[in-house]
Parts: structure tokens; C-alpha cells; sequence
């Protein structure tokens, strides 16, 4: 079985997070009505990736499986490569492990992908914004001491009398940014 190395959307090899829907199902669904199992679903991710490295058996296992050891999250290229490899769109498979807010707060006009979650519109604690963004309050307290030690504020973050709210779509936005390889 000869398949072409083209692919329309480039694989982002950055490492963000994408997570899984419905447990996994729409995976499941999908790999049998292309007729794959683990395996062969392993072989065609390496026959599309332009690198030739695929995925292997044991991680699409992890990824498609529907028991304890089951991954709810995998790699941004590894959710592209196992939905160019069924045929389908990655929006249909997987969505982003962070949800991105539906509405820019930038004067500036960005694109947003589509998210399950829209965020808060409330400010947050710190422990509900480390629960948030799955960080530990720790790094929370590095980054706003490293911003500090360079003369600045964190991004969303706002002083209520002695206690700190966070804005999550600054700090969102922020981190975004941080991600984005510098021009």
C-alpha cells in the first residue's frame, strides 16, 4: 500500500498538547471504518510523516485505547499524523488541551481556533489559575518573580488589596505569545 507524503496542514513539532475527545471513541470509530488496527494505523503514521519516524505502536495504543493505561492527552503531531492517516480532520479526532478563548482581547485581530470551554470571564486565584493552565502554584510564583526581576508585571496579573487575581485571558494571551518562535 503506496500512500503519498503530502499533507495540507504543516505538523507543528513545538510540542503542544492536544487532548482527545469523547475518551477516545471517535478514534476508535474512525480506525474501524478505515479498517486499521493498532498496528497498521502505527505503519501508515510512518509512511506520511515526512520524517519517516510515524508513531509508534504503544503510543497509538495509549492514544486510542479506552482502559486505565489510556492517554487522555498526546503531542500536536502525533493528534495530525494519526488524523492524516484516517483521513479525517484533527478537529474531529482531538481539540486543544488548553482552551483558547473564543474572542481576542488584543487590539490587534489573531486567529483563534474553536474550543469546547470558553474561558472564565471572572478573574482568578491563584490556585484556581494553576489548575487551570495545569501548573503548579510554584511556577506561578517563578514567572511573577522572574517578571519582577526584570522590571516588569506578569501578564494578568492584578493586585486586589494584598491578595493577587489573574486575568486568564492576559495570561493566556501572554503565554501564546512566549510560544511563538521569534521573526
Amino acid at each position: 500500500m503506496q500512500v503519498e507524503a503530502t499533507r495540507t496542514t504543516p505538523i507543528d513539532h513545538r510540542g503542544s498538547t492536544m487532548r482527545r475527545l469523547d475518551k477516545g471513541a471517535p478514534l476508535r470509530a474512525a480506525m474501524k471504518a478505515a479498517g486499521l488496527d493498532i498496528p497498521s494505523l502505527a505503519a501508515k503514521t510512518r509512511e506520511i510523516d515526512l520524517d519517516g519516524r510515524g508513531i509508534s505502536r504503544s503510543l497509538i495504543g495509549f492514544i486510542v485505547g479506552g482502559g486505565a493505561t489510556a492517554r487522555e492527552e498526546c503531542s500536536d503531531r502525533a493528534a495530525r499524523l494519526i488524523s492524516t492517516a484516517l483521513d479525517r480532520e484533527v478537529i474531529d479526532l482531538f481539540r486543544p488541551a488548553v482552551p483558547l478563548p473564543s474572542k481576542s482581547t488584543s487590539t490587534q485581530e489573531k486567529w483563534i481556533s474553536r474550543s469546547r470551554k470558553p474561558l472564565p470571564a471572572h478573574l482568578m486565584d491563584q490556585r484556581e489559575l494553576a489548575s487551570f493552565l495545569r501548573k503548579s502554584m510554584s511556577w506561578i510564583d517563578a514567572q511573577i518573580t522572574e517578571a519582577k526581576q526584570q522590571g516588569k508585571v506578569w501578564p494578568g496579573l492584578i493586585y486586589v488589596g494584598s491578595s493577587r487575581r489573574f486575568d486568564p485571558h492576559a495570561v493566556l494571551e501572554a503565554l501564546q505569545e512566549q510560544r511563538q518562535p521569534a521573526a
